[in-house]
């Protein structure tokens, strides 16, 4: 997976970006092409850059059986070129002028963005529209990517403990769902990967009617329309997109453990996630409900509720953290790691942990934390917006997931209505061990004892 690369703008502009003022509220306008194309204009004129996203609602929780990484295999070919713009050269147009690009795939979406100087932004949606339909891929080129993606995944997965703990722990969370299929793929079937399934993926699923256009930064929501009609408005739609329903997951009844041991770990630790419910259209109180509580239990290193117990109180860990990720289509998780200090066994560990829950789940939080947390969320998500590209990311992400603008917008309102009660229901509810894996990273010689 490609990761996001920082900006090099040359140093009047950045020096500009830094001094400019912080934006008060996003100014957003859509609007949707006649086929089927949505679009987003985000105005930001504090500096003269723009963003371009194009969001593709296909993501590696809509692959077929036996064809895992084929979402993202082919972001990778999505850069080989077309017949306007000659293979290998899409990025380095772009570079060129100044500006950047990359492209990231989840289970959700796949995504392409190019940051660039706002008067080049005619240029680089001229690109990208072409692109949509008019890829070109040669057998070699199938060949080299798949390598790529093959030493990507040795890198990145089979190389690294944790991630492949993970991995394995996603995949006994998801007993059903897609969701537990890794995003880079399972190796054996990566390795069959061909050019058919690339295009076969490619034609079903980039088309204008499957697509969200995000362009953000100093342009006026008529000139957008003006450029995106004048590109992207030609496209025929594709009649192949179909509703979003996929494999949804049934009770979850027995809690699952695993542990991986291996000789490459030097720091073992005990991660737990959760099944938990994901943000919805016009229903996030839940969703907010759970982020406060993810940031009560793990989300300072210093103040939160595991920390205070296990590193300071007790001193049984070095490291705690918790999260909650609920920006999906299906169901979400709620996470918590603690890494052991030094002569502290994991099982001691695990059950520290479960003692510090069940205090919590009795007890609650302090509510002078409570409010501090959800003032401290609040105005992380209101500086999260400051940043051009940040925003794009968000309203691209949560939009290709189902939500809606006033959902996005109203969230911070969400936020503010979440009461003690509320956190405590979805604690109650989402801390079930039923419906949890448990995973044990370890070094061999602890393993066998």
């Amino acid at each position: 997976m490609r990761l996001f690369p920082f900006l090099a703008l040359k140093p009047l502009v950045l020096l500009t970006a830094l001094l400019a003022p912080p934006a008060l509220a996003e100014q957003v306008t859509t609007f949707r092409l006649d086929n089927g194309l949505d679009v987003v204009v985000i105005e930001d004129h504090r500096a003269p850059l723009v963003v371009q996203q194009i969001w593709y609602r296909a993501g590696a929780a809509d692959e077929m059986p036996g064809k895992s990484g084929i979402a993202h295999f082919l972001e990778h070919l999505m850069f080989k070129g077309t017949e306007k713009i000659p293979p290998n050269m899409f990025s380095a147009l772009i570079e060129q002028q100044g500006g950047d690009d990359n492209a990231f795939t989840s289970w959700d979406y796949t995504a392409y963005y190019q940051r660039i100087a706002a008067d080049r932004l005619e240029m680089v949606m001229e690109m990208e529209a072409d692109r949509m339909r008019n890829l070109r891929m040669t057998e070699d080129d199938v060949t080299t990517e798949r390598q790529v993606i093959l030493e990507e995944r040795a890198q990145r997965t089979d190389s690294d403990p944790g991630a492949l703990l993970g991995e394995q722990m996603r995949a006994a969370l998801f007993l059903n769902s897609h969701y537990g299929i890794p995003i880079i793929g399972w190796r054996h079937e990566m390795e069959g990967l061909g050019r058919d399934d690339a295009l076969a993926w490619y034609r079903k699923y980039y088309a204008p009617n499957n697509a969200t256009l995000i362009i953000a930064g100093d342009v006026t929501p008529d000139e957008v329309r003006r450029l995106a009609e004048k590109y992207y408005g030609p496209i025929a739609p594709s009649d192949g997109i179909a509703p979003r329903i996929r494999p949804q997951e049934p009770p979850q009844l027995a809690e699952r453990r695993l542990k991986l041991a291996d000789e490459r770990v030097s720091n073992p630790y005990v991660y737990r996630v959760y099944l938990a419910p994901e943000r919805n259209p016009g229903d996030q109180d839940e969703a907010a409900a759970l982020l406060i509580l993810a940031e009560l239990l793990g989300g300072s290193g210093q103040t939160s509720v595991l920390a205070r117990a296990l590193q300071f109180d007790t001193q049984t860990a070095v490291y705690t953290s918790a999260f909650y990720d609920g920006t999906s289509i299906d169901d979400g998780t709620f996470g918590l790691y603690v890494v052991p200090a030094p002569g502290v066994t994991l099982e001691a560990a695990e059950a520290a942990v479960d003692a510090t829950l069940a205090d919590f789940l009795q007890k609650g939080p302090d509510p002078a934390a409570f409010e501090r947390i959800k003032t401290q969320i609040r105005a992380s998500e209101i500086y999260g917006k400051d940043d051009l590209q940040g925003l794009a990311n968000m309203y691209g992400e949560e939009l290709t997931i189902g939500l809606s603008v006033e959902d996005i917008q109203g969230f911070d309102e969400v936020l503010a209505g979440v009461t003690i009660e509320d956190v405590m229901a979805a604690a109650h509810q989402v801390l079930n061990r039923n419906s949890s894996v448990t995973g044990w990273l370890t070094q061999p010689e602890e393993a066998v004892k």
